[in-house]
């Protein structure tokens, strides 16, 4: 039986007004672009809490490409990539849209006092739900925001990540059964630029 699961990304980044150009920073539309390659095929990432005018710039990034050089048809595989939905739903909205109980969404919390693991994805929860931020170091823990609603939690380990490395981990564990301590990290990695910056 394949595993499908629909991760969500409550987003909680600033949005520009709607009457704005564009209302997304381009490194939000990187960031999401990668968690729909990371989710794969068979799989759902949503998008929700966007404001119309991200909803439009987010879904025409994903189906054109993010700018001349980053285009969605730059993926390994197209068909590899996981489909897509945005939303300016709230959270409560989208779950009564899609008629699913808080019971059956885990979200990832760093503060939770439970571990992710392969048993989480047999049938325990059918959506991820994740804050869609990049990540304050240190952490301003805005997903105590989401904490408050009553879902039922799981954290990724010590250190905070991205969170598109957030879902692409979380899939690791729930779709492809990796334990979290088998999955190897580098954390705070150095990327050397030139012989003078790094």
């Amino acid at each position: 039986m394949t595993k499908r699961f629909t991760y969500v990304i409550e987003h909680m980044e600033e949005d520009e007004p709607d009457s704005a150009p564009s209302s997304l920073p381009q490194w939000v539309l990187l960031e999401y672009k990668h968690m729909l390659s990371f989710a794969g095929e068979g799989s759902t990432v949503i998008f929700n809490h966007l404001s119309r005018s991200s909803c439009s710039a987010l879904d025409s990034a994903l189906s054109e490409g993010i700018n001349a050089q980053t285009k969605v048809s730059d993926y390994p595989s197209r068909k590899s990539v996981a489909s897509h939905q945005s939303s300016s739903l709230t959270l409560e909205e989208l779950m009564k849209s899609h008629n699913i109980g808080k019971e059956r969404i885990c979200l990832l919390d760093p503060k939770s006092p439970i571990e992710l693991s392969p048993n989480d994805g047999d049938g325990i929860f059918d959506w991820f739900l994740f804050g869609g931020i990049l990540g304050d170091d240190p952490p301003r823990d805005r997903t105590g925001e989401l904490r408050t609603m009553g879902f039922p939690t799981r954290h990724l380990g010590p250190v905070q990540m991205t969170t598109d490395t957030a879902l692409g981990v979380t899939k690791m564990v729930v779709k492809d059964d990796v334990p979290l301590n088998s999955i190897p990290y580098i954390d705070r990695p150095t990327i050397q630029f030139s012989s003078n910056e790094s």
